[in-house]
């Protein structure tokens, strides 16, 4: 009686399970029409499999291809995950060419891809830390400044880095973020916030010319934490030379340097990078810290453009701290999203 009651009655006279199994059948078979018994199958879609084992590659050796031409390397891996999209594309077309040999050449890169950011995909974020920062590049164009600093603020941030400051808005956002923040150093047109007092504030040589990189000691309950803030030059595309970021090298190399040359044992670096994690041209600052979102976000953490985020160029990063979540925050006026970060401070003797 109860499985009469279950199985209901269709137009068709079968039952309801029956009859899902039975289309479950025939779409199978549609996918499958013309492949039985086709002698070609492995024969077909070799250029194809030729596609996906490039792609493997190129995701593998992405290291190894070279910056000498319009700094190629570095434009592939500011965009690497993006290349995964390819992969669906050419399981699509496997599909299509009814080719077995292109379908399980798609598996590689998939795995490749899989190896390399499948970790992104998970949630990594754990309660707990002492120390709560952020960093936002406000864009010098920022037509609401003082919106722009309230939304960040709301976030609760105990230190909050601002990159791209036009002088004339710093009494702007000095306004704004008075009440949250009692204590900040502008140097440049970078700057930080802080609900714990600030000492040994300076600039920060990164071989510019002119001041877009600070640094600071945050003396929090848990400690101090030395906080650098850093805006690298801009990277332009252009059609003559490529992916032009000679000057934003440098300058990366000036501020790995500093921070190596640190006392303090926990470090923290708040700002516009200009630049991923897998930009070999950050080595000098990403082979000495880690990436907290990387570390313990949640997905890619994309920052830039705000209106269609597409990579992580703005970045939190720490030595000696123990990043315990990161995320990114809701968009401002700026063309960038802000990105926080919560981490823990170690003891001098741990």
């Amino acid at each position: 009686m109860a499985q009469q009651a279950y199985m209901t009655e269709t137009d068709t006279g079968g039952s309801g399970p029956e009859r899902r199994t039975s289309r479950l059948r025939r779409l199978l078979d549609r996918l499958t029409r013309g492949w039985r018994g086709d002698r070609r199958i492995w024969r077909r879609g070799l250029v194809l499999a030729a596609c996906a084992a490039l792609l493997s590659l190129v995701m593998l050796a992405h290291a190894h291809i070279p910056n000498r031409v319009g700094n190629l390397g570095s434009l592939l891996e500011t965009f690497l995950p993006w290349l995964g999209l390819f992969v669906p594309l050419l399981l699509l077309l496997a599909l299509f060419r009814k080719s077995a040999t292109a379908l399980v050449a798609t598996v590689l890169p998939a795995m490749v891809w899989l190896n390399l950011f499948g970790g992104l995909l998970t949630d990594k974020t754990a309660p707990g830390g002492d120390l709560t920062v952020a960093t936002h590049n406000v864009n010098a164009q920022n037509p609401d400044p003082a919106g722009t600093a309230r939304d960040v603020a709301a976030a609760g941030a105990d230190v909050l880095a601002l990159e791209e400051l036009r002088a004339s808005e710093v009494p702007t956002y000095e306004k704004a973020l008075a009440a949250t923040y009692p204590h900040h150093a502008v140097v440049g047109t970078v700057g930080l916030w802080s609900k714990y007092p600030l000492s040994d504030v300076q600039a920060v040589d990164i071989r510019l010319g002119w001041k877009r990189a600070m640094r600071a000691t945050v003396t929090a309950p848990a400690g101090q934490v030395a906080v650098y803030v850093a805006h690298l030059p801009s990277v332009r595309v252009k059609l003559a030379a490529g992916f032009t970021a000679r000057q934003r090298d440098k300058s990366a190399n000036a501020l790995g340097e500093a921070i190596a040359a640190e006392a303090l044992k926990n470090i923290v670096l708040l700002g516009d990078l200009n630049g991923t994690m897998n930009d070999r041209a950050l080595h000098a600052v990403t082979s000495q810290m880690r990436s907290t979102q990387g570390a313990v976000g949640s997905g890619f953490g994309f920052s830039w453009p705000a209106s269609f985020p597409m990579a992580r160029i703005d970045q939190i990063m720490v030595k000696g701290a123990e990043p315990e979540s990161s995320w990114t925050l809701p968009a401002t006026a700026s063309d960038h999203l802000p990105i926080a970060a919560r981490v823990k401070i170690t003891a001098p003797d741990d």
